[in-house]
């Protein structure tokens, strides 16, 4: 019998409260929790939630050298800030509307809703754990040689092609 294939791409995020993170996801950026994994305790184990046909794991710290080695998955807030990661999100929609719900759940707002050089409406926030989110959606038709150019870059489509 064969299984379906989900996205071949699930990017995850460790909260210390995986649980209050997943009904925040929800409150401020419109998440939808679509799977729960808990233990006999209810910890959860894994989760996943979605955003526009995407899927984002959400899962509680841990560690276990059986399957990551030396690795531990921890919450920015238990590396004083520190992250590895932020994920970006297109936002159907008004963007600037989709910040302010963000912002009365709570977001720590770090960058307001602002056309980008390389034709792009981003905002960007923290979550109730210090993780990075950015939201964005296209402002202008803007080519790649000028994005690149307006910030002193050149552009490779691959490690062996020479800049151009």
């Amino acid at each position: 019998m064969a299984t379906s294939r989900g996205p071949a791409i699930i990017p995850t995020v460790f909260y210390r409260d995986p649980m209050a993170a997943l009904r925040w996801l929800e409150s401020a950026f419109g998440f939808e929790t679509s799977m729960v994994v808990t233990d006999e305790t209810g910890a959860v184990g894994h989760a996943e939630t979605t955003w526009r046909g995407g899927v984002i794991g959400v899962g509680g710290e841990f560690s276990s050298p059986e399957l990551i080695g030396p690795a531990r998955m921890k919450s920015p807030v238990s590396l004083q800030g520190a992250g590895s990661q932020f994920i970006r999100l297109e936002v159907d929609g008004d963007l600037d509307a989709h910040c302010e719900r963000a912002r009365a759940a709570g977001a720590r707002i770090t960058q307001e809703p602002a056309d980008q050089f390389y034709g792009q409406r981003t905002w960007r926030a923290l979550d109730l754990e210090g993780h990075v989110w950015t939201f964005h959606q296209p402002a202008a038709d803007v080519s790649a040689t000028v994005k690149a150019a307006g910030r002193g870059l050149k552009i490779r489509t691959s490690l062996d092609e020479k800049e151009t």
